[in-house]
């Protein structure tokens, strides 16, 4: 659902992970001492190269405070991005402005009484008066479309460790974020697999947090290993996957509210190396490179993401299209790894009368 959102994320992230090792690489390359390096001098460029350089602690140490600074900045933009495309959507989830939940309307208020005090600041040079108190008059006085201003709900000034990552989730209306992160695939094979459950994803988050705050306060003296610094990177993926997921889900329960999505069935058996399963599902129809969601909440997992369907099989026989009127079992394959026990859930349109 925010696969554009991803994408730049993980784009963003994949050249921290390039410049990390290209600055590795060139350390090797500069400071070996061989013949091949004298070599290189003969080279005017690769010379002036070498003139400039500063001392191999220095770099790294340069190298450390680049990286943890761009990770954190990324982090934060993504979740700025993902909590205002959340909450410009709400006005079609939930059209009624009153039926927004308390926490979100006194947020809401708030926001816009502080906006409106300091409106006069360069970082709220692109809103006016109108513009801010349009959208809540709209919404408290039923007249209108109401609107969200996301920057009603982003006057955080901490930095955004767990705890105050769940409080602006919370104001813009999406409980128990934590709980979710931690309980998410990606952030549970971070901690166990590479970690080797040595730390927690509350550990790692205040790690890149002081790292970062380090680095801008210019009190770094200690250097972190290439692969520390890679490691970093895939955490910070893998949270930024996480919080996607989550606001996923939570569009899935308004949806479903609404009649706008429903629930179709279950995965009862996966066969991961195939990245196929059998599900039992009912009342619907599906279709070769249609997508649907599949959600598992509980007290130990956090999944919900939408695959497209790669294959159909009903009764050993392949098919395009199946249209199923009472509970039958179906062979699916999805261009996503999942599992056993996911919920799948399609938009009503599919559903077979």
């Amino acid at each position: 659902m925010f696969d554009e959102l991803l994408e730049t994320v993980c784009l963003k992230i994949s050249t921290v992970r390039s410049m990390i090792k290209i600055n590795d690489r060139l350390r090797k390359i500069v400071f070996q001492d061989s013949l091949d390096i004298k070599q290189l001098k003969e080279n005017p460029e690769f010379a002036a190269l070498i003139e400039v350089i500063s001392s191999k602690p220095e770099w790294r140490i340069y190298d450390r405070c680049a990286v943890v600074t761009r990770l954190y900045a990324i982090y934060e933009r993504f979740v700025e991005d993902l909590i205002s495309d959340w909450l410009r959507l709400m006005p079609d989830l939930v059209p009624r402005y009153s039926d927004l939940g308390e926490k979100i309307q006194n947020t809401h208020r708030e926001g816009i009484g502080r906006l409106l005090i300091h409106l006069k600041q360069n970082r709220f040079k692109h809103l006016s008066v109108e513009k801010v108190v349009q959208g809540l008059s709209c919404g408290i006085t039923d007249t209108g479309k109401y609107e969200l201003l996301p920057d009603a709900f982003l006057l955080h000034e901490q930095n955004l460790r767990n705890d105050v990552l769940e409080t602006v989730f919370k104001n813009a209306g999406i409980d128990e974020a934590w709980k979710w992160v931690i309980n998410h695939k990606e952030i549970k094979y971070f901690v166990e697999e590479v970690r080797g459950s040595k730390n927690t994803a509350e550990g790692e988050l205040k790690q890149l947090v002081d790292y970062r705050n380090e680095a801008a306060h210019g009190s770094t003296d200690e250097i972190l290993g290439t692969q520390e610094l890679l490691d970093l990177a895939d955490f910070v993926e893998a949270l930024c996957k996480s919080l996607a997921d989550l606001v996923t889900y939570n569009i899935i329960l308004l949806q479903r509210d609404r009649g706008l999505v429903r629930e179709i069935g279950k995965i009862t058996e996966w066969l991961p190396k195939s990245q196929a399963g059998v599900a039992k599902v009912q009342e619907v129809t599906l279709t070769v490179g249609e997508r649907v969601f599949l959600v598992l909440v509980n007290n130990k997992l956090s999944y919900c993401y939408s695959p497209k369907i790669e294959s159909i099989e009903l009764n050993d026989i392949s098919h395009n299209h199946v249209e199923i009127t009472s509970e039958e079992e179906v062979g699916l394959k999805f261009d996503r790894d999942a599992r056993k026990g996911l919920t799948i859930y399609v938009t009503s349109s599919y559903r077979v009368d």
